[in-house]
């Protein structure tokens, strides 16, 4: 097992135990994960390995070790399940630009439902998917979109990213013991680390982010909503 230094970590609270425990990388998971929070997270990803092109929706749909974070209707006849990490900018991308337009045209229609998960790239996008998670109910996705809309404030700065994290809490109600508690949540760092090798191990997820659309991988562009139009259309009758 390769492990993780979290010595340049100011979340190294947070990853106790990471050197016994470090999130598990598979032949198909990411190569490298960042170390130091002044890395820019992106070039954490893997671009060699392709990943699968489709999958059982079955085995995607399965519960894994952390409840799905939902948006749109059960019954909708499409399920976009989205892999992301929290310092990923192609993912901030996605939700800042694309995500509301989607959320407008097709999710808000009763089309489409998203699954969102976290595929955490390094020690700091566990940490924030841990806080929006802990922010609980409508007020996670809510969380996710402030995360992601203030990324460059926190996720791409020198030094320690902790100050930046608490005030955007603040805004959602957080005190500093709740804060606190919720980044000391092993539990859920364990259950994320297992959701994060399930879905290298079984669909081969190896960047971020990453769409299976009723189990089929989405290829190409995902910045776009046109993208999205042009892969939904055959699930849609369009």
């Amino acid at each position: 097992m390769k492990e993780i230094d979290v010595s340049a970590n100011p979340f190294a609270f947070l990853a106790r135990g990471l050197n016994r425990r470090a999130f598990l990388l598979g032949a198909a998971s990411v190569a490298a994960l960042t170390t130091a929070v002044g890395m820019t997270p992106a070039l954490a990803q893997r671009r060699g390995d392709r990943g699968l092109d489709e999958v059982s929706v079955e085995a995607l749909m399965k519960p894994g070790a952390l409840p799905d974070i939902v948006v749109g209707k059960a019954d909708a006849p499409v399920t976009i399940v989205e892999y992301a990490s929290m310092t990923c900018g192609h993912c901030a991308n996605f939700h800042n630009n694309v995500f509301p337009a989607l959320k407008e045209k097709y999710i808000d229609t009763g089309k489409v439902r998203l699954v969102m998960r976290e595929f955490p790239l390094d020690n700091l996008a566990a940490a924030a998917a841990m806080l929006a998670r802990c922010a609980g109910g409508d007020a996670t996705v809510a969380m996710i979109s402030a995360l992601f809309k203030t990324q460059d404030k926190w996720a791409f700065v020198r030094g320690n990213p902790v100050p930046e994290l608490f005030k955007i809490a603040q805004q959602a109600g957080f005190s500093q013991e709740r804060f606190d508690t919720c980044l000391k949540d092993n539990a859920t760092l364990d259950q994320m680390i297992s959701a994060r090798q399930r879905a290298s191990d079984e669909f081969g997820v190896n960047a971020t982010p990453t769409f299976f659309i009723n189990g089929k991988r989405l290829r190409g562009r995902s910045d776009t909503i046109e993208a999205f139009d042009q892969a939904l259309a055959p699930f849609l009758g369009g």
